[in-house]
């Protein structure tokens, strides 16, 4: 129950405005800051929602495939620039981002991820890595500013933020082809 009282203390911390102010001010810290820490709160909120519904969730969730395509749709739609754009200045959008981030993306994620197998895990990162690699370019190739609320230069650095986790992700898709975990246990 620990985790879900920090999920819950980081998602009312994340609320604040004006730790919601500095993390939307800035494109980068916005997209790979703000949102994923909502992620992250929702997987630690998790927990209890873990334990108060089991019925539901296995009912819902029992392989982690649905759990997982939602996790997926929800990331998707927060990584158009447009719905970054009107979570600024919509505040309706912004309500929802607070609510489908955490209760969406980040509680399905907690219920799934231990359900699914490698492959479908692996398949998952791939398809962020070349989520991430596309966006990235999208990002740093596009000559115009595709955010109203950024600067150019923001939209830039966001794309190159892209491309740095798309490498990260290959790098860790490697190093689970090379080692072999039960050689360290």
């Amino acid at each position: 129950m620990k985790q879900s009282v920090f999920g819950l203390i980081l998602f009312f911390f994340l609320m604040l405005p004006p730790v919601a102010d500095l993390l939307e001010s800035i494109m980068i810290f916005h997209m790979h800051m703000q949102m994923p820490l909502l992620i992250v709160a929702g997987f630690l909120m998790g927990k209890f929602f873990l334990l108060r519904f089991p019925a539901f969730l296995e009912k819902w969730n029992e392989d982690g495939i649905a759990g997982i395509l939602l996790f997926v749709v929800i990331n998707l739609y927060w990584m158009l620039p447009r719905t970054m754009d009107e979570a600024l200045s919509v505040q309706m959008i912004e309500i929802f981002k607070f609510v489908s981030l955490p209760f969406l993306a980040g509680v399905p994620l907690r219920d799934s991820w231990m359900k699914l197998t490698t492959a479908v895990k692996n398949a998952v990162i791939i398809l962020f890595s070349f989520l991430f690699v596309g966006l990235g370019l999208v990002y740093t190739l596009s000559p115009v500013e595709l955010c109203n609320n950024y600067l150019l230069k923001e939209q830039v650095t966001l794309g190159w933020g892209f491309l740095t986790m798309a490498a990260c992700f290959i790098v860790y898709l490697i190093y689970t082809l090379v080692v072999d975990p039960s050689k360290y246990e």
